[in-house]
């Protein structure tokens, strides 16, 4: 069952205002089983909101709307569907009920601009709203349903999950959606594809695969649709189970999570705590990490030593070492999480030193180059990396890299401890 996502306001198009909705409507119709197969935003104009109506209901049977239902002269949604529908704007005594009550809480008086929200489609079923002033607004329209709603996002959140979803589950069979996402790192997209080939043409009809890139991992996002879940699920773990052996270096995760996400979970699982010494990152592994709920379970603090001067003074690095090799060496990051791991008390730690550009590369160490180190339970690893020469996707591809490759040292330490 495909659905079309109407997103209207001038806000939308000029960058102003993200377009939050959209993204919250598709997953939800997604876990219900309905498929999106378009999201249009589109002006407060009338011309251009009769044009993609016009569009999205011939190509559709189901048109979900958002925004311009408000007071102001610049929310035109309302008009502009009477005129679509050939019909006229009615009072609605129960809606004008509904206003007054929530006014009167908020102590606020009813002006006629609130008033006329009252004003509703004469052809259109009104769904009460009951966290704001603008109804929700539902068509039966030449086998085809139109419904408008708020654009307010907590107001078309209510909608959609007490109102819209309930009643086309109730009007439309739709089959079984699963996803199941496998996360990848260490690997361009491009040979990613040539390594799975095969494996890709013989998924069974039933289940889609995307490619996701961002930087320095993709996600692999299998879909399977049908009517059992049990068959659903068993096929999608079959499936990657013949993965494995094609491309298990590579492979860090299969959860639907961020790689903080990740990393603190299984932190928590082990009671284990964590710290970093960063350098070229300037902190920005740090902030991935605290940007998780609960983080301080387990993160216990950083030192950003950018300067060679910090990393001797707050990091013990031996100014020999700095001046043989560099900061940018296996030896100094090394000592870098050794350092802070034993000055933070923390089971785990993580470095980074590194040039981020767009200068201070040599042929020796090019733009890009880093060196990451990871230390637990008394040992040290390190690995060089060449990120490229953006320093913004240097910077997030070192932190990302440097979680990633963090969870697989934990991992492999208690898979380690439990085989013995």
């Amino acid at each position: 069952m495909n659905i079309e996502i109407i997103n209207i306001g001038d806000e939308l198009l000029i960058g102003q205002v993200i377009n939050t909705n959209s993204t919250w409507m598709s997953h939800e119709l997604n876990k219900a089983g309905f498929n999106v197969s378009r999201i249009i935003s589109v002006g407060d104009n009338e011309s251009d909101i009769l044009n993609v109506l016009k569009e999205s209901t011939e190509r559709s049977q189901i048109v979900l709307i958002t925004g311009g239902l408000g007071p102001t002269p610049d929310d035109i949604t309302m008009q502009t569907l009477c005129k679509f529908f050939n019909t006229r704007q009615v009072f609605n005594e129960e809606i004008y009920k509904d206003l007054l009550k929530m006014l009167k809480k908020r102590k606020i008086s009813i002006n006629q601009l609130t008033k006329e929200q009252a004003f509703v489609p004469e052809n259109c079923e009104v769904i009460r709203n009951s966290v704001g002033t603008a109804p929700v607004l539902w068509f039966n329209h030449s086998e085809k349903i139109i419904a408008s709603m708020p654009g307010v996002p907590f107001e078309m959140q209510y909608a959609m999950s007490v109102n819209i979803i309930p009643r086309l589950i109730k009007m439309f069979k739709t089959e079984l959606i699963i996803h199941q996402t496998v996360n990848i790192f260490g690997i361009p997209e491009s040979l990613l594809a040539e390594k799975i080939s095969e494996w890709e043409t013989n998924l069974p009809p039933f289940i889609k695969l995307a490619y996701l890139p961002e930087y320095g991992k993709i996600r692999l996002r299998l879909t399977a649709t049908g009517n059992d879940k049990n068959t659903l699920e068993a096929a999608i773990f079959e499936n990657i189970k013949m993965l494995f052996p094609l491309i298990a270096d590579n492979i860090y995760g299969f959860r639907d999570e961020t790689v903080q996400e990740m990393l603190l979970r299984f932190l928590k699982n082990y009671n284990g705590t964590i710290s970093t010494a960063e350098s070229c990152t300037g902190g920005y592994i740090s902030h991935l990490i605290t940007s998780v709920p609960g983080a301080s379970e387990c993160f216990k603090g950083s030192i950003v030593a950018y300067s060679n001067q910090l990393k001797t003074n707050l990091l013990d690095i031996k100014e020999k070492d700095l001046l043989k090799y560099g900061a940018v060496s296996k030896k100094v990051v090394e000592q870098m999480a050794l350092s802070v791991c034993k000055k933070m008390g923390t089971d785990y730690a993580i470095a980074t030193s590194g040039i981020a550009g767009p200068t201070g590369g040599s042929p020796q160490k090019p733009t890009g180059t880093v060196w990451i180190a990871w230390a637990g339970k008394g040992k040290v690893v390190s690995e060089k990396f060449q990120m490229g020469d953006d320093r913004q996707r240097t910077i997030i591809r070192t932190a990302e890299t440097a979680i990633i490759k963090m969870k697989l040292m934990i991992e492999l330490d208690h898979t380690d401890l439990s085989s013995e």
